[in-house]
């Protein structure tokens, strides 16, 4: 907005005010003297400008963002960390229970058993926040001493632990609501209740899916990937209770009976015939090449809960595989065996699989 506010068209103007008999040139009094001042002031319209676009939700970010959007209900999600099932044996390979609360860790990542699932099963949760909690699979050291234990094991992830949520998911999601006008259980409210709730990072509403009063809600984890089953159970039990279905217990107006999926995996494998630049092997660009898969497939599910349809497409994964170093060209590129796009229903993701690479 005050993009032609500089300092040199500042000056100029400072100087134009002062009478042509007095000597203006650089290095003058009054040309030295005005100088300082016209600076301060192009650096008071720069910072004007920015402050004017930190008050709109379109253009602001970090706190002003979070701020903006609060003004409408729409709060930025917290770093949540996740919850992992923990297996306890004892010296006969036997499983065997532990006290609620000992600590253990992994790689430097702590985590503590938070509640007893079934004999030597527990939910461990971690003592960090974010996406670091959900990536090491493993033996577990004890931090606290546990009598009997011979081994620990940190398996699946039962609920993912995020990061903070970024503004673009925030701006995107805050739009989305203000868009749908979310009020008394209809779609836009339950895109909002839903999409508010840790560990969720997309759904769909499918209303009166088997018939009046049904509503059938499909989800993705915070890491855009089938969610685990104890997510799927937690968001149900929170919009509408199994035991208590359509007696508006849950979040979810009476009447309504909701159904919580996770949507379903769909693995694409790709092969492909490359033309490698001088100097490179196939072995330097092979994981550069699979990253460009995934970040592909990772683009296409952090978008599927605002499209009806997901098509896996040829032509942009060859774009990405393109821009790849070492890559001069691609040919040839066949998704399951097949040199068609894959089209997928509303409630499957794609998942990267194999990527084969010919010559």
């Amino acid at each position: 907005m005050y993009e032609a506010q500089t300092y040199e068209t500042i000056l100029q103007r400072m100087l134009a005010r002062v009478p042509n008999d007095i000597d203006k040139r650089e290095g003058s009094v009054i040309f030295d003297a005005l100088a300082p001042a016209a600076l301060e002031l192009a650096q008071m319209y720069a910072e004007i400008d920015i402050n004017y676009n930190l008050s709109f939700a379109d253009t602001a970010s970090g706190e002003f963002l979070t701020r903006r959007t609060a003004e409408h209900g729409t709060i930025r999600k917290a770093a949540t960390a996740a919850k992992r099932l923990g297996l306890f044996y004892d010296a006969s390979h036997a499983l065997m229970d532990v006290a609620v609360g000992t600590r253990f860790s992994i790689s430097g990542v702590n985590y503590a058993v938070s509640s007893r699932l079934s004999l030597g099963k527990y939910e461990l949760t971690c003592e960090s926040t974010g996406v670091i909690g959900n990536q090491y699979f493993g033996p577990l050291l004890p931090i606290d001493y546990v009598e009997g234990l011979a081994r620990g094991e940190l398996a699946d992830v039962r609920i993912p632990g995020a990061d903070e949520e970024t503004d673009e998911s925030l701006r995107a999601r805050f739009l989305t609501e203000i868009n749908a006008q979310p009020f008394g259980g209809n779609v836009g409210d339950y895109l909002q209740k839903v999409g508010d709730l840790n560990g969720v990072g997309g759904v769909k509403v499918f209303p009166a899916w088997a018939g009046g009063g049904t509503v059938k809600l499909t989800i993705l984890d915070s890491n855009y990937a089938a969610p685990p089953s104890a997510l799927v159970n937690e968001v149900q039990t929170v919009m509408d209770p199994v035991v208590n279905s359509g007696e508006g217990i849950g979040m979810a107006p009476i009447g309504h009976r909701v159904t919580v999926v996770g949507a379903a995996p769909v693995t694409v494998n790709v092969s492909t015939t490359v033309t490698l630049q001088s100097g490179f092997t196939i072995g330097q660009v092979r994981e550069s090449l699979e990253a460009a898969v995934e970040e592909y497939l990772l683009s296409l599910r952090k978008s599927w809960s605002s499209v009806d349809q997901t098509i896996v497409r040829i032509s942009p994964m060859e774009a990405r595989m393109l821009g790849v170093e070492g890559i001069a060209d691609v040919s040839g590129t066949t998704l399951n065996g097949s040199a068609a796009n894959i089209t997928l229903t509303n409630e499957q993701i794609p998942m990267p699989g194999t990527v084969t690479l010919l010559e």
